[in-house]
């Protein structure tokens, strides 16, 4: 079952944390975005994708039936934290029997007692959820935000293990479905989805899987983008479920565009894409590929067509101007704020056309 009540905002992808008063910053979670959604008795859990997974956590179900309020609309992230109290990728994917460390993190508040919030400005929104959750330490948490600098904050989530942070300001509204530069996330090491189009058989005494292919969408196309190994921190158990798997959507011609290079264009295995992969590397070569990926688990929140290469967007600070449209009393930065809110759907129609860009100053 899928529903469209819940359309989170998105963080724009930017190459270095943005600083003033203006900002607040998150430390940026790692696990999976869900929407929990409370109505009378009803409690339901949804993904970013409009899929329901309620059943697959009852007892953040069980907390949210406990929350002093019979209608709201949560924000937040799933993780698993570890002993120092890091939230790890992959410690989720191997959640089972044992629960330890199953926690929700809520971040925003978008509907609460039949009000709508998200034109009221973060900090509201943020400050009546936390009247809500509270500060304790059961399943479903507040996430706390810092009003210190953004770089400082970011190199205190370096130095922790975490994966990034994400800043927000303070003064903006809630833009359902929409990517904005309001939000704004810096990560410490490169990490992205990837789509999953073929394997590799394993080497010496290994089972299962060798490596996994992946690869992201361009302009249509599936374009390779490097293998992955399947061995550190991954069970031979699991490699060889994920074999099991895998095979089950093989397919006798390889879904990248071009295909990829040399040894595995004759002995790959290839599957449909429709497995998107969550991969940590240190960099991008200059022919589009991965440098030292580290498999860390995978998604069912994201369809594979949704999966593109993530690029860093490098935001001047663009300080108040005179007016560019008098009469609308419209600024510099609302323009900038405009087109970065639009971007999604501006973009696919300027596509292969020609381009103007005039430079505009303060």
């Amino acid at each position: 079952m899928k529903t469209t009540e819940y359309q989170p905002q998105k963080a724009l992808l930017v190459d270095r944390p943005p600083s003033g008063d203006r900002w607040v910053h998150e430390l940026k979670l790692d696990g999976f975005r869900m929407g929990v959604l409370i109505k009378a008795s009803k409690v339901r859990i949804i993904s970013r994708r409009g899929t329901e997974y309620t059943s697959e956590f009852p007892e953040i179900v069980r907390a949210a039936r406990n929350l002093r309020t019979s209608d709201a609309l949560l924000d937040g992230e799933i993780v698993v934290l570890d002993k120092a109290g890091v939230s790890r990728f992959q410690l989720l994917q191997q959640l089972g029997n044992s629960r330890a460390g199953l926690t929700y993190f809520a971040f925003d508040l978008l509907r609460l007692d039949r009000q709508d919030l998200t034109r009221e400005p973060l900090e509201e929104r943020k400050r009546a959820l936390h009247k809500l959750v509270g500060r304790g330490a059961g399943v479903i948490r507040y996430n706390p935000h810092f009003d210190r600098d953004g770089a400082e904050v970011f190199a205190n989530a370096c130095a922790l293990g975490a994966e990034g942070i994400i800043s927000k300001l303070r003064d903006a509204p809630y833009r359902m479905g929409a990517r904005s530069s309001d939000w704004q996330k810096i990560k410490c090491v490169k990490r992205q989805e990837f789509v999953v189009g073929g394997f590799t058989d394993p080497s010496g005494s290994r089972v299962g899987v060798g490596s996994i292919l992946i690869g992201y969408y361009e302009r249509g196309s599936l374009r390779f983008a490097g293998k992955v190994g399947t061995g550190t921190g991954w069970s031979n158990k699991f490699s060889l479920d994920l074999r099991r798997q895998l095979e089950k959507s093989e397919i006798d011609r390889t879904p990248f565009d071009p295909p990829p290079p040399g040894w595995l264009r004759k002995n790959a295995h290839w599957v449909t894409p429709t497995r998107v992969a969550e991969v940590e590397f240190s960099e991008w070569t200059s022919d589009g590929r991965v440098r030292h990926p580290s498999l860390k688990g995978f998604r069912t929140d994201k369809p594979p067509r949704d999966v593109g290469r993530e690029r860093e967007a490098h935001l001047r600070e663009v300080p108040e101007s005179p007016l560019v449209f008098s009469k609308a009393s419209a600024t510099r930065r609302d323009l900038v704020d405009l087109y970065s809110q639009i971007a999604d759907w501006v973009l696919p129609h300027v596509k292969d056309r020609p381009l103007t860009l005039v430079r505009a100053t303060a």
